[in-house]
Formats: structure tokens, C-alpha cells, sequence
């Protein structure tokens, strides 16, 4: 009954699998809108207690061919304790305090404290563009992201490399995960005109269309997901410019990487409660953006299913195992068979993991003993989701919690793969 039940699983799975895929060539029909003239950005920078990474982001700015006024750098911060401060002062940068924090303590509102303050001051920016605190910039970033920006785009996204993947395994892995993302998923999803995912930071969005909002009302745990949910409702379009690279700091331990990853999943889940009903109403083939209407709604459903059938069939043979109904002959060949499963999962998964880091040839800032350490421990990074995902249903509270940021790198937009 229980293998029926796993085969069944896996047939839906696989259904869903191949129906994305053969939707998602048939692409989305877009209308782009170019422009010649010179835009203006402002750069939203949420900063609660990054006095230690700041200046590395803000050099970095600074050192741009795209030249950024500081007046249109905006600081976000809850107190005037905070030692980012005066780091803002010294280099003449808009400073935006947090007046509410009941309850509001995460980036989207911080960000939406921002928007509307600037637009409260009446000053009109072409596009807004989010980073964290810890990320440094390419040189050529804003120059590439212009070139964006002059297409049409109402979304650009830049590539996400690492600051500190050399670090540790940890890191490594989970600069990999962002490479998953662009190198596979956005790449993809560009050729084909649909919505991209957003992950966080390093990417804009037009002025006009935050003025329409009055803000930037998207609040939850991933208010980057809850954002590319609304964009897929509206039909915003967006585009991923490989060449607008910069870095990013990633967790080194174990504990904090299921940390955040945990709130990932928590918020992937309230950002589609909020938006599921609304993309069903929306999904019709007529819809010129059906193709990534469709892929939202389906989302991570089909792997979802697969880590069920996988999980129910183990625990079958673990049953069968230490239960009396069974001679010890057949236990031999059930243990086999559940380290054979094990192994193939694994194999897969490593297969997956040297084909994105092919793909990802010298982008990404790792050196070749750790891309080859990755190679191998990224399955075992990626099977440990299962955990964030029982973590994440298992806490319904579950709350925003601050990482804490320490690297800095010294030349801006190097690809150090040192050998």
C-alpha cells in the first residue's frame, strides 16, 4: 500500500515536472518600453547594527563608473546609538530612523519606512534599488544595471557571487543556493520572458511603480519572494543582468544556515497563503504571462511530493526492518535497499551540483578545493531542508532574527578563484 502510495506521489510529481517545462517554453508575451534618458537611483541600504560591513558597500559606491550622489544614499536604521550612524554622517548620507518597531521588525518594513518617507519629501527617483548592509559592488554594476534600466525593465536583478564562500562548506553551499537561482532558474526563465525570483538584494525596481504602491508594502519573513509573487499578479517585467555582479556575505556554520534557511521556508509559505487565491483567479491561457502564473502556483509543489514519496518509503522499510513479520534474510536486503535509495538520491544530487558549478565556470568566487569539497557536500546541504521545512511548520511564531555580519573584502568586483 505504502510503495502505491510513494509511486502514485511520484507520477504526480513528475507530472507537474514536465508540464512546467513544456509551459514554460511557450514563454510570456512582454512590451517593453525603452529609454534614452539618464535615469536617477536611489539606494536603499536597511543597516540595523552593520557599523562593522558598511564602508565596504559604501567604498564600493562610491568607486562606481556610474556615478552615485551620496544624497541619494539612504541609511536605515532604529537608533541613534547605532555606531552605522556615524559612519553615515561622515560620508554626508541620508539617515532614515525607524519610528515603529511594534512588531515590525523585519526588512520589508524597513524598507517601506523608507519609500514613503522619501516619497513624503516629493523627490522622484527613476528606480530604487535594495541591497544589505554586507554586500560590496562590482565597479561596473550600476553601468550595467543603467543598460537594464534603459530596456524597460520594471525589475532588474544583478548576479549574486560570494564574498566569503571560501570560508567554509557552509558558506560555499550556500552561495550555491543563489547560483541555483540565477545560473539555473532566472536564466532560464529569461529567454523565455517570464517573471524572474528575486532573492533579496542587489536589484531595482522602478520609482513609478513604488509611488503607485505608496511604499513597499511586502512585509513577510521573504518579502523578496512575496515581492516576485506580486509582480508575476501584475505582470511586472524583469530582467537578469549577469554582468551586474556583486557579493555577498553567507553564514559559516551549520546552525545559523538552518537558521535562516528555516525563515526562508516559513516565509515562501506566508508569501503564498497571501497570494495563492489571487494567482488562481488570475491564471487563465488567454493571460499573456499564463507561463509564469502557472509556475507560481505550482512553485516547489512537485518536490515537495517527491521528498514525501521518498521519506513514506524509507520509514515503509525501517518498519519492515525492525518489525517481526520478516526473516533475517530479508532484513539484509532491505537494509540494501534503503542504502542503494540513499545513494542515488545522493548521486543525483551530486550530478545536479557539478553541472551548476560548470555552468557557474569562474563566476563564482570560490577556489577550485572547494568547489571540489562542495561538489560533494552539497547533497547532503540541500537533503538538510527537510529539517528547515519540519522547523518551519513545526514553529507557526517563527520570527525574524539578525545575522550577524563580519567580512569585508578588499578589491571590489575581483573574481579571486585562487587555484
Amino acid at each position: 500500500m505504502i510503495t502505491l502510495i510513494c509511486l502514485i506521489l511520484i507520477f504526480i510529481a513528475s507530472y507537474l515536472l514536465i508540464k512546467e517545462y513544456i509551459v514554460a517554453l511557450k514563454g510570456s508575451k512582454i512590451t517593453l518600453k525603452r529609454t534614452y534618458d539618464e535615469p536617477k537611483f536611489a539606494i536603499l541600504i536597511p543597516a540595523r547594527d552593520e557599523s562593522k560591513v558598511i564602508s565596504n558597500l559604501l567604498d564600493s559606491i562610491k568607486k562606481q563608473t556610474f556615478k552615485i550622489d551620496s544624497k541619494d544614499i539612504y541609511i536605515i536604521v532604529e537608533s541613534k546609538k547605532d555606531k552605522t550612524v556615524d559612519i553615515a554622517k561622515e560620508r554626508n548620507i541620508n539617515i532614515i530612523y525607524r519610528k515603529s518597531l511594534i512588531n515590525r521588525r523585519r526588512k520589508g518594513y524597513a524598507l517601506d519606512d523608507a519609500v514613503k518617507e522619501i516619497l513624503k519629501s516629493k523627490k522622484h527617483y527613476d528606480a530604487y534599488f535594495i541591497f544589505d548592509a554586507d554586500n560590496v559592488l562590482d565597479r561596473n554594476y550600476f553601468k550595467e544595471m543603467v543598460k537594464t534600466y534603459k530596456k524597460g525593465y520594471d525589475i532588474g536583478i544583478g548576479y549574486r557571487n560570494t564574498k566569503n564562500g571560501n570560508s567554509s562548506i557552509f558558506s560555499a553551499c550556500s552561495s550555491l543556493t543563489f547560483s541555483m537561482i540565477n545560473t539555473f532558474s532566472n536564466n532560464y526563465k529569461m529567454k523565455h520572458n517570464l517573471t524572474l525570483t528575486i532573492s533579496g538584494t542587489g536589484f531595482y525596481i522602478k520609482g513609478e511603480i513604488l509611488e503607485d504602491l505608496g511604499g513597499y508594502p511586502f512585509n513577510s519573513l521573504t518579502e523578496d519572494y512575496e515581492f516576485t509573487l506580486y509582480a508575476t499578479l501584475n505582470d511586472l517585467t524583469s530582467s537578469y543582468n549577469i554582468k551586474a555582479k556583486y557579493f555577498d556575505e553567507q553564514p559559516v556554520d551549520y546552525n545559523t544556515t538552518i537558521k535562516q534557511r528555516t525563515r526562508w521556508v516559513k516565509g515562501y509559505f506566508d508569501s503564498r497563503r497571501k497570494y495563492y487565491s489571487l494567482l488562481k483567479e488570475k491564471i487563465s491561457k488567454k493571460d499573456s504571462n499564463y507561463p509564469s502564473v502557472y509556475l507560481a502556483l505550482v512553485g516547489v509543489k512537485p518536490y515537495v511530493l517527491l521528498v514525501i514519496s521518498i521519506i513514506l518509503y524509507l520509514l515503509n522499510l525501517l518498519y519492515r526492518m525492525i518489525s517481526n513479520s520478516i526473516v533475517k534474510v530479508e532484513t539484509y536486503t532491505l537494509l540494501l535497499q534503503f542504502f542503494l535509495i540513499i545513494l542515488f538520491i545522493y548521486i543525483v544530487l551530486l550530478v545536479f551540483t557539478g553541472i551548476l558549478l560548470i555552468k557557474e565556470k569562474d563566476n563564482l568566487r570560490l577556489n577550485r578545493k572547494m568547489k571540489i569539497k562542495s561538489l560533494f557536500f552539497n547533497p547532503i546541504f540541500l537533503a538538510s531542508y527537510v529539517k528547515c521545512l519540519y522547523l518551519a511548520l513545526k514553529n507557526k511564531d517563527l520570527t525574524w532574527e539578525k545575522i550577524e555580519h563580519t567580512v569585508n573584502i578588499e578589491e571590489e568586483g575581483k573574481n579571486d578563484n585562487i587555484s
